[in-house]
């Protein structure tokens, strides 16, 4: 449940830098000393598209499409200086209270010089230090340092963006690189600031560029504690949780898709002209076997044909998905795209936008939502297990996991003798855990600790008991007759029969075009006394979630 966040430790010796030259490239991480020694030395044959793939890895770390209200402070102080202004002229025009307006002048500004003396060092100070943070420590913003991953036959950069919404990974092979030296694999945190970003954009072609998460950081004797730096974070849950369910999703069966970039560039210029003033703010995907993928904007109705992208699916189907303004990540890395493989896991559900450069494979997964609030529930259920598999049966498969680092579930089944099925279970379990991970774009598992300590799963699975309950309900048979009517204004609304212990409740809900829940309804004591005002109570959830569940089956 929600509290005050967990705390995460880095440790950096010294941080990340660029020496460049004339003629040289060098990048050296600072990778965090606290966790397992994971090092890497390579030289890169192909700068520019690593340029490009890891600048893009930095957009989607500080994507923040969260609404910001504008700062008023100096519009208010000016309106009030205007207000004196026109009282002043429109008093100054009554010549017989000329003495009057003296006084008040000399008072008016007798006020303002006290207001200015008070809080002008105030205004000026939170000016001067947002100034700062934007321009010179932009880094500050971001509440978690990139995780990278070294594997035997790859590089693996993932990240989260700001707002909780958006996941990014890169995963390099080693062809891209001209000379591979030596390297240990692990997983570990590095040192990834805006100033390395800045530097990241002088790479050259026709520069040697060197890769280096710095092995010294791990060889530098205690009594050398002065070089470390210490970074303490402390996290939302909700951040963790966004993570995990988005790394989670990638494991769930989904539509496979396949697209030319010119569609998905086609798709940026759509959004790049229009802006909408009202939702749905969806993409609607027609497809047909055998035909060209069709892709619907709302809300303005705007048909893309995709003829170079036929649908090989073998049922017809239509989803609608969320977060296509965050496609945007995407574009520089469109001139270096071979094809963009989509899977998409349902209406309203995650999308994965997997593009391949080649010897690199960039993944960007959409959750859907901009603010991770109540409002976007029905995808808190990711992180619910899939199947049991006992401890010790679970721990053996992620130990030989760990043994190879990479491994298909098929191939892990038959090494250890065990039923395919238990195999995923595991691999699910230690996926919602953060000590696996899926890699869509080739379709293996692999070890990838997200904390060097283990995570608290029961704690980052619901936001709150309501969340927890409601899925108690729907797992026991609790939710029954679910009907679901579409509405005039593109809405759906929701009904069903929840059964809690001895009552039978029949609460209702109305969910907009923009899968937001909008109003709901429900003869229960949380609902009575606190509406809305604290979120849907158990029972709402309950039906949500048993929606969500049927319309996924179908």
């Amino acid at each position: 449940m929600e509290g005050p966040g967990m705390l995460f430790e880095y440790r950096y010796l010294g941080t990340s830098a660029i020496d460049s030259s004339a003629a040289t490239t060098a990048l050296s991480f600072a990778p965090d000393t606290s966790r397992e020694p994971t090092f890497f030395q390579g030289t890169l044959g192909r700068g520019v598209p690593f340029r490009e793939a890891i600048s893009a890895l930095h957009a989607v770390v500080v994507s923040d499409l969260r609404f910001k209200p504008k700062d008023r402070a100096e519009y208010l102080a000016w309106a009030a200086r205007q207000e004196a202004l026109d009282l002043a002229e429109l008093v100054g025009r009554q010549t017989q209270n000329r003495q009057e307006i003296a006084q008040l002048r000399a008072e008016l500004a007798a006020v303002q010089r006290e207001l200015s003396r008070r809080t002008g060092p105030f205004h000026r100070a939170r000016k001067r230090y947002f100034n700062y943070l934007y321009r010179k420590a932009m880094d500050t913003w971001y509440v978690l340092d990139p995780v990278i991953t070294v594997h035997p036959d790859a590089l693996l950069l993932e990240c989260f963006s700001e707002d909780e919404s958006s996941y990014g990974l890169l995963s390099c092979d080693y062809e891209i690189f001209d000379d591979v030296g030596e390297f240990a694999c692990g997983t570990t945190n590095i040192d990834y600031s805006q100033a390395l970003y800045n530097e990241f954009q002088k790479i050259r072609d026709y520069k040697e560029t060197s890769l280096t998460v710095d092995p010294a950081g791990f060889s530098v004797q205690t009594t050398a504690e002065h070089e470390y730096r210490e970074v303490k974070i402390d996290l939302p849950d909700s951040w963790v949780r966004g993570f995990l369910q988005v790394s989670s999703a990638m494991t769930l069966p989904g539509v496979r898709l396949s697209l030319d970039p010119t569609d998905l560039q086609n798709f940026c210029t759509v959004l790049r002209r229009r802006r909408e003033q009202r939702g749905p703010r969806a993409i609607r995907f027609q497809l047909i076997p055998g035909s060209p993928i069709r892709a619907v904007f709302e809300p303005w109705g705007l048909v893309i044909d995709c003829p170079r992208s036929p649908y090989t699916g073998t049922d017809t189907r239509e989803i609608r998905v969320w977060g296509r303004r965050r496609l945007h990540l995407l574009e520089r890395l469109l001139p270096l795209t071979r094809r963009v493989d989509v899977t998409l896991l349902g209406s309203g559900m995650p999308s994965f936008w997997v593009l391949d450069l080649g010897n690199m494979r960039f993944t960007l997964g959409l959750s859907g939502w901009t603010a991770n609030d109540w409002s976007s529930q029905g995808n808190f259920d990711l992180l619910a297990p899939r199947a049991e598999v006992d401890n010790i049966t679970a721990d053996a498969i992620f130990a030989h996991l760990k043994r190879s680092w990479v491994g298909r579930p098929e191939a892990l089944a038959d090494e250890l003798g065990v039923d395919a099925d238990v195999v995923w279970a595991a691999l699910g379990k230690f996926t919602q855990a953060g000590r696996a991970m899926y890699d869509l774009s080739q379709g293996v598992y692999r070890a990838r600790e997200l904390s060097r300590a283990a995570l608290p799963l029961e704690r980052l699975r619901w936001s709150n008991e309501r969340e927890a309950a409601a899925s108690e309900l729907v797992a026991a048979g609790g939710a029954d007759a679910v009907t679901a009517d579409e509405r005039p204004d593109g809405g759906i609304s929701l009904q069903g029969l929840i059964r809690d212990g001895t009552r039978r409740l029949t609460p209702s809900m109305v969910i907009d075009e923009d899968q937001r829940m909008i109003s709901g309804d429900c003869s229960c004591r949380f609902h009575i006394t606190h509406r809305l005002r604290r979120g849907p109570c158990t029972h709402l959830l309950a039906l949500r979630l048993a929606h969500a569940r049927r319309s996924r089956a179908s």
